[in-house]
């Protein structure tokens, strides 16, 4: 009984730790690409435009509208209390410490992570990563490395971004429509926020880049089953990249604070 149990166990756990295995040489593999010449720098600007201009629009949309449900459901709240005067620092804290990062991974994860497990799996059941070590080229290292360090690269520029446009979303919200002094807001943001709150949310930003291009080029490069297991590569990268960005981000934050 105890031996088929164990059994069990061992069958269970097969296909998780084969799958960990190749992640683990998967990303040994991108750092030793990462370092050894030549550099693909065409490349790399190709998937850094790829990543993060092509996600701008919808990486704007996004942090204009959370900056002003922030600034909205801020206001209401401190009116209770009469500190109207906090919503730009409560604004400030929140897009830069969590939701800036955590918005702007998710995001880009849906829109770039998706294509890239997409991309890589069609090359894979289209046997033209086979092709590549054929030709004496190393696929890990012309086709992943570029995406790991576009996403490592402009996910913290991204995240920039959101920031800005998040608070100055609340600014309109709080300023324009609710009437509240402009210098009142600026004062509490400038007063609250720290350089440490910047640097903690670009540091989560940079963790969450290579994260998801890692998770996604894994999908991707190691699909199977034809047209039917690059849909599954697809949502799993998705999946998966998500959840390790929403996981992480707690165990980021209470490591970093």
């Amino acid at each position: 009984m105890i031996i088929r149990f164990i059994e069990f166990i061992g069958v269970l756990m097969e296909k998780p730790a084969e799958g960990l295995g190749r992640f683990i040489l998967l990303f040994y593999a991108v750092l030793k690409g990462i370092a050894r010449p030549p550099f693909d720098v065409r490349n790399i600007v190709r998937q850094m435009l790829e990543i993060g201009v092509n996600s701008l629009p919808v990486v704007l949309i996004t942090a204009v509208f959370t900056g002003m449900v922030l600034a909205l459901q801020g206001y209401t709240g401190f009116k209770r209390f009469g500190a109207e005067g906090l919503v730009g620092s409560v604004v400030a804290l929140s897009m830069t410490r969590e939701l800036g990062p955590v918005l702007s991974a998710l995001i880009v994860t849906g829109r770039a992570g998706a294509a890239m497990a997409a991309e890589l799996g069609t090359m894979r059941v289209t046997e033209q990563i086979d092709a590549l070590e054929t030709l004496a080229t190393n696929p890990v290292k012309y086709l992943i490395v570029p995406r790991f360090l576009s996403g490592l690269m402009m996910l913290p520029a991204l995240t920039v971004v959101t920031d800005i446009i998040g608070i100055l979303g609340g600014y309109f919200v709080t300023v324009t429509l609710l009437g509240t002094s402009s210098k009142s807001y600026l004062r509490a943001t400038w007063n609250f926020l720290q350089v440490q709150d910047i640097y903690v949310g670009l540091t989560k930003a940079c963790f969450f880049g290579a994260a998801f291009t890692l998770i996604s080029c894994y999908k991707g490069f190691y699909t199977s089953g034809g047209a039917e297991g690059v849909g599954r590569a697809t949502t799993g990268a998705v999946v998966f990249s998500s959840m390790t960005i929403l996981i992480s981000d707690y165990f980021l934050s209470a490591w970093l604070f």
